[in-house]
């Protein structure tokens, strides 16, 4: 049985995570933690949701992990890197979801993996990260003469832009064209932006709603147009994704992978 704590428990993303470890036949939901001042401190982790969990909201951080073997989460920058530093010094197990970490959090989160095995993504879901391998093969066979953009919607509180899996397929593609985002990425056009540089990967932005995920890279050639898409209707996906990363987790005692070596779609 899975021992799993999880971060930002009241929000979206925590009460969708609740749900699917409290339906999971092989995990145990043994912490909610939340932050402190949370009108819903003390409270059921499940309840907005109809279940009893019969674990209580917590902001107590050492507390919390006390009990787990993993933790899930899903969070912001700074509370992510605060949460990995408390798992590295308990040995729990993480499973990291949040996006918009820069290249220093990155780094944090390498180095903790030498002591603590972690599963790091910008996007859980199986499918986003069948789609990742989709567009390694497209990009390989489409090198020549094809324009790519990646176009991505989500709803109107995220607050990164690109999102984590926008930024991750065009790294997918970029490693597999030899490029480098840095100097080949384009994020933004406005006014008089002459021609497309030749070779460069373009990005789209749509922000609005409630939609949970939209993403789109398109290979334009002349006469013909590849899409690959992927559209999330439910964060349920996320969540499942989640779990199979802990049950990925299981016997590993140190290391960082991604959902691409949980589903052994490439080398762990």
């Amino acid at each position: 049985m899975m021992r799993i704590a999880i971060a930002g428990a009241a929000g979206r993303m925590g009460k969708m995570l609740i749900e699917a470890v409290h339906q999971a036949d092989d995990a145990q939901l043994v912490a909610a933690l939340e932050l402190a001042g949370h009108p819903l401190l003390g409270r059921d982790a499940g309840e907005s949701q109809g279940l009893m969990t019969g674990v209580s909201l917590n902001d107590k951080l050492d507390e919390v992990l006390e009990h787990a073997a993993l933790l899930i989460d899903f969070t912001l920058p700074q509370a992510c890197i605060k949460h990995l530093e408390a798992c590295e010094r308990h040995g729990v197990k993480m499973v990291i979801g949040t996006t918009g970490l820069s290249a220093e959090d990155k780094e944090k989160i390498a180095l903790a993996s030498k002591n603590i095995a972690i599963v790091f993504a910008p996007n859980m879901s199986v499918g986003v990260n069948v789609t990742l391998k989709l567009l390694e093969i497209a990009a390989s066979l489409l090198d020549q003469d094809y324009d790519i953009e990646v176009i991505e919607a989500h709803h109107r509180h995220k607050v990164d832009a690109p999102s984590g899996t926008a930024l991750a397929m065009g790294e997918v593609i970029a490693k597999t064209l030899g490029k480098n985002l840095k100097t080949d990425a384009v994020f933004a056009r406005e006014g008089h932006t002459g021609a497309r540089k030749v070779g460069s990967l373009g990005f789209s932005t749509i922000r609005g709603g409630d939609i949970v995920g939209d993403h789109t890279v398109m290979f334009a050639g002349t006469g013909e147009r590849v899409e690959i898409t992927h559209r999330s209707s439910s964060r349920a996906n996320y969540a499942l994704g989640s779990l199979r990363a802990c049950r990925f987790l299981q016997d590993k005692s140190r290391g960082l992978f991604d959902m691409q070596a949980v589903l052994g779609l490439s080398k762990a």
